[in-house]
């Protein structure tokens, strides 16, 4: 079992960046692929990005792609999406999540945390 708790998120203006963090508490941190989802209001939750169990697999939904990327810390147990060059559209709760495999879908994560806010401001 993994707890996930996230932080970071709060109000910003266009144009401006925000780092989110996840932070994991259980066993075996290291063996699940992390991801990132999104759910604005009234829209239903979506993909941004996954890291595989080290840094050298990601993957990012197209609307991120160039401005999102996602890092891990095994030693430390947390995960990060760093977001630049933030837009309205970008308002929405954030929540990481925990998958035993690749997987864009969020049917494939099995933990999640509660989700942060990030609202950007025009």
């Amino acid at each position: 079992q993994v707890q996930l708790v996230e932080s970071g998120g709060g109000l910003i203006q266009a144009g401006e960046s925000l780092s989110l963090s996840c932070a994991a508490s259980g066993r075996n941190f290291s063996r699940y692929v992390m991801g990132w989802f999104r759910q604005a209001p009234g829209k239903e939750r979506e993909f941004v990005a996954f890291i595989g169990l080290t840094d050298s697999t990601t993957t990012f939904a197209h609307f991120v792609k160039g401005r999102f990327t996602v890092s891990r810390d095994n030693n430390k147990n947390r995960v990060y999406l760093q977001m630049t060059s933030l837009k309205p559209e970008d308002t929405a709760i954030y929540y990481c999540a925990a998958a035993t495999y690749y997987h864009t879908a969020s049917s494939a994560y099995l933990y999640w945390g509660q989700g942060t806010q990030v609202t950007v401001s025009s």
